[in-house]
């Protein structure tokens, strides 16, 4: 019998959970235990557990074989589930799934690896996708942003065109596993039950093909370092962790395979006056005399596109929050924009001549009176 938790339990659902409940569980736990953000002793179990449930509970065939039969192979229930976790992983603003195991284990291949996907020789592997941080001003987000930005990355060898054989030679097809990339194995047969495991070929490494004069330029790699001149347009109203996808713009894939992504990460710098909330609107803090809250007073208050005149009113109190309407933020996929929010703190002297002392005492005893 096996060892494993029950795949429902391990993503806290019910059995008559719908797709849209799995997705969610998945994508909170992910987020909890994804080897980028949890460093903790543990939590890179966890994350192939949940992500193994995941896995055989999203796709609709193999979660009714498992509600039948119980649980599978590690390669059965990954095999061909890798476009939904990109696809998760890529609105978290995340890497493919691929790169994140590959990480995990060290780069290695077999494991956690291509062939354990089902990933093999007869069929091409997707490049690696490129994590781009971009640090953005208010300013920015107000205005939208375009920017050239140089990105190194694996691209095709121009000397092999990919192939990574030497020129005027190409590689043969690995007798071993017949271009596969993968050997199977067969082992604890009996009359009830047959267990096949594929495994990466030993001798051509999992490529399915033998390079036998290595290209000079790439060392039969078939890619080779350069930078690329991308050019990025941001949209106004963007927020603080999202990330844009710039698809076909990562590192080339090996053997001819399809270029991973450019997957691009924005981050919010603090600014020196405004602060950010929600809806739109910025936050504005000045400080007004309290004899100026009390007389009222007309202000000059800066914003992200020059001064507006605000007008405070006799009497207004300290802490009050005043509206200066349209002078906030984009609202990303909507229309419209925010306001700039005024807060108002009074502004008590600290030091007083004997003069001010005396006038302030007698405004005092009026006021008293």
């Amino acid at each position: 019998m096996s060892g494993k938790r029950d795949y429902y339990e391990v993503l806290g659902l019910q059995k008559n959970a719908g797709k849209d409940d799995i997705k969610n569980s998945y994508r909170k736990l992910a987020l909890q235990y994804h080897p980028d953000r949890n460093k903790d002793a543990g939590a890179e179990e966890k994350f192939k557990e949940i992500s193994e449930a995941y896995a055989v509970l999203s796709d609709d065939d193999k979660r009714k074989r498992y509600d039948t039969y119980g649980h599978v192979g590690p390669e059965e229930a990954f095999r061909g589930s890798e476009a939904n976790f990109d696809e998760v992983f890529r609105d978290m603003g995340f890497g493919g799934f691929r790169d994140i195991f590959e990480q995990l284990l060290g780069g290695r291949r077999g494991g956690f690896g291509d062939e354990f996907f089902g990933f093999g020789g007869s069929r091409r592997q997707r490049g690696r996708d490129i994590i781009y941080d971009m640090e953005l001003s208010l300013e920015d987000i107000l205005r939208g942003r375009k920017e050239e930005v140089e990105v190194p990355r694996l691209e095709k060898c121009s000397v092999c065109a990919g192939t990574g054989a030497a020129p005027g030679t190409k590689p043969r097809k690995c007798t071993v596993c017949d271009g596969h990339g993968q050997t199977r194995r067969v082992y604890n047969q009996n009359r009830f039950s047959t267990f096949v495991s594929l495994e990466p070929c030993r001798t051509c490494q999992g490529r399915g093909q033998i390079i036998e004069r290595p290209c000079s330029n790439c060392k039969g790699l078939g890619r080779a370092r350069q930078v690329k001149k991308l050019k990025l347009e941001i949209p106004p109203g963007v927020e603080e962790g999202m990330a844009f996808q710039l698809r076909g713009e990562g590192e080339a894939a090996e053997q001819g395979g399809a270029p991973g992504d450019l997957v691009v990460r924005l981050h919010v710098k603090p600014h020196s006056q405004f602060e950010r909330i929600e809806d739109g609107h910025l936050l504005y803090n000045i400080g007004v005399m309290f004899t100026d809250l009390a007389l009222g007073t007309e202000l000059r208050i800066p914003t992200l596109e020059g001064t507006e005149k605000l007008k405070i009113q006799p009497g207004t109190q300290a802490n009050s929050i005043l509206r200066i309407k349209g002078k906030g933020l984009p609202r990303y996929g909507s229309s419209g924009r925010g306001d700039q929010l005024v807060k108002i703190e009074a502004k008590v002297p600290t030091k007083l001549s004997d003069r001010q002392k005396s006038l302030l005492k007698e405004l005092s005893k009026e006021f008293e009176e």
